[in-house]
């Protein structure tokens, strides 16, 4: 007979609770994602950025002897590149918090409940 009612042994309620389970966890982790800080530069550290582990820029520094008139387009260019860095690095932080919860737990945790 079928675990939890369900066809060819599929447990419907086991399926709920780890769902809701990484459900709680995913939330835990972005909240966690909040606190955490990345940083990344460029044009040689003339242009700095901190990004949030939520990916919200938190600062942004600007060295003076960047800040040149007749050069505005290559400081526009070092913020960019400043900032898209710091937005990989952040994304990265948060695949690596929020991957295992997901990834592995899908895999390996959700295959023994499929009658499999």
């Amino acid at each position: 007979m079928a675990r939890g009612g369900g066809p060819g042994g599929f447990d419907v309620n086991a399926l709920m609770k780890q769902a809701q389970q990484m459900q709680a966890e995913m939330l835990e982790a972005q909240e966690k994602l909040k606190d955490e800080v990345v940083e990344a530069s460029a044009g040689g550290g003339m242009v700095k950025v901190k990004m949030g582990g939520d990916l919200t820029l938190r600062e942004i520094a600007i060295d003076p002897e960047a800040i040149d008139p007749e050069e505005a387009e290559l400081l526009q260019e070092m913020v960019q590149a400043a900032v898209n860095e710091g937005l990989r690095a952040a994304q990265e932080l948060a695949s690596s918090k929020m991957g295992g919860i997901a990834g592995g737990d899908l895999g390996g945790g959700l295959g023994g409940m499929l009658g499999g």
